[in-house]
């Protein structure tokens, strides 16, 4: 469990379906469509799964312990164990609050200070600004631009490719 001035960052639990199912019923982006859920059991299955899952941070607010967003982190298919990709989702309706960046400073302070991390990295699409922005205020460097990289179907059922950014932060960059 990690925590911040105004959230706990921590597994997750049976009671988080209802606030998981309400910002992944409509995800906002495509590469988030995959985890598109389409009723409560589903939320309670997807929840169940995650608070087995190491990689899988669930992010709430202190005062009530409502799930505003989730983190994910993981190093199991990298080419050495230092080297993590990371990533965020939050409710668009506790955007432009500082708990993504909150959250997500709190996570690499995780990451480099009690998992060893060396690298950690993010995947973001050219039109996710948010995300961008975010990579931006933790002095993550874009690193590259994958032309087409990942291929999405849409919500009709057309394939799409994305460009896709690469965010990137050493250990010895971090300045938290």
């Amino acid at each position: 469990m990690i925590i911040t001035q105004r959230l706990v960052i921590r597994p997750f639990k049976g009671k988080d379906a209802v606030a998981l199912l309400d910002y992944l019923a409509s995800p906002r982006v495509p590469c988030f469509h995959d985890e598109k859920l389409h009723s409560l059991a589903e939320a309670q299955v997807e929840v169940a799964k995650r608070s087995h899952d190491a990689g899988q941070f669930a992010v709430c607010i202190k005062d009530n312990d409502e799930l505003i967003g989730h983190l994910f982190a993981d190093n199991s298919g990298e080419p050495d164990s230092n080297t993590w990709s990371v990533g965020w989702h939050f409710n668009q309706r506790y955007e432009k609050q500082g708990y993504a960046t909150e959250s997500v400073t709190a996570l690499f302070n995780h990451l480099f200070h009690e998992k060893g991390a060396r690298r950690l990295y993010a995947w973001v699409e050219d039109y996710n600004w948010a995300s961008q922005k975010l990579c931006e205020r933790l002095h993550m460097r874009r690193e590259g631009c994958f032309k087409e990289f990942v291929s999405f179907v849409s919500e009709n059922g057309t394939e799409r490719y994305d460009d896709t950014y690469v965010y990137a932060l050493l250990s010895k960059e971090w300045i938290k």
